[in-house]
């Protein structure tokens, strides 16, 4: 058995390692192998400094203490009712049902010291629209001058630029205001690009992100905004927006097309449709594009015509439904 073992043992051993040598080889005992060295205690210092670093990591990241979460409802002092989005809702249109229960704001339960009604936080005290006139004026400092307009135009207007909001078919946000608010810390003006249904009406955007956000649009060129924060802006005394956590449900609200134009009988509400079907059309509107032409183009036609066909069959369900809103109230 033995004989058996040490041919195993002979037969791995490597070709160049002859057998006397290795029956001869031993280890020396002068070789210093030291013991296992013992495990350090750990030092009240760096446990004080990492759960110092965990503070401001998650100070960083956005996380709350203890001391912030005592703060809540939040209490804010802005002028007007909190809604998801600003300039895309009809405020003379009342829903007629709700797909979620109003009960759930959308701004978390008890965060916010407004109730939320399934549609807006409407504002509980009295707004003194004097005084916010003159805190406004107050900001905005003195007027620019063209020289210092144009400098900004020049540094913010360019695509690479890294203050940059992007608008879309929500239009005028209510968390869009928090990020006009950040950008402004460390940057005197924003950009501005908007794309979708809200470019059908910029008058109503920008009429919004100066009324909504307190800046003052100082270049607009198409669907391009630059938003200037103000001479006397600062950023420790910004206003206090909570923000949504959530999209809610938008509401049910009656029917845009109806089955007869008013004023017409079937017959010829279905006769004017057809027309208007195999009728060739005016033009093609594509997925998030830019339609601040469109408007224009439309009433010049239905100077010559009484029926007007836009191809949207790029477009999206919803996207259709709000232009032919902004169409129907612009037109």
């Amino acid at each position: 058995m033995r004989n058996h073992l040490f041919s195993l043992s002979l037969r791995r051993l490597p070709l160049p390692l002859s057998l006397p040598r290795f029956l001869t080889f031993s280890i020396p005992d002068d070789v210093y192998d030291p013991p296992f060295s013992p495990p350090q205690k750990p030092n009240e210092n760096d446990n004080n400094k990492k759960t110092k670093k965990k503070k401001k990591n998650d100070n960083k990241n956005g996380t709350m203490n203890l001391n912030e979460e005592a703060k809540f409802p939040l209490k804010s002092e802005l002028p007007f009712d909190f809604k998801y989005s600003y300039s895309e809702i009809n405020h003379s249109v009342k829903p007629i049902s709700f797909r979620e229960s109003p009960k759930f704001s959308p701004f978390g339960p008890g965060r916010l010291d407004r109730t939320w009604t399934g549609t807006s936080a409407p504002v509980q005290k009295e707004v003194d629209r004097i005084r916010i006139e003159e805190e406004r004026k107050r900001v905005h400092g003195e007027p620019l001058s063209e020289e210092e307009v144009a400098e900004l135009v020049e540094r913010y207007r360019h695509s690479d630029c890294a203050r940059q909001i992007n608008l879309g078919k929500g239009g005028v946000t209510h968390n869009m205001l928090d990020d006009i608010h950040n950008h402004w810390k460390k940057a005197e003006a924003v950009r501005i690009k908007c794309l979708g249904v809200p470019t059908l009406d910029m008058d109503n955007v920008c009429f919004h992100l100066e009324d909504k956000s307190g800046g003052k649009i100082i270049h607009h060129n198409i669907n391009t905004l630059l938003l200037y924060r103000g001479r006397n802006y600062d950023p420790k005394n910004r206003p206090v927006i909570p923000l949504m956590l959530w999209k809610p449900y938008p509401p049910i609200y009656p029917r845009l097309v109806k089955n007869v134009i008013e004023g017409l009988t079937h017959e010829e509400t279905k006769e004017m449709r057809n027309r208007g079907l195999n009728s060739h059309p005016l033009m093609k509107l594509t997925r998030n594009g830019v339609y601040v032409n469109v408007v224009e183009r439309v009433r010049e036609a239905f100077k010559t015509e009484e029926v007007v066909r836009l191809d949207c069959t790029y477009v999206g369900t919803s996207d259709c439904k709000r232009i032919g809103v902004k169409l129907r109230c612009r037109i």
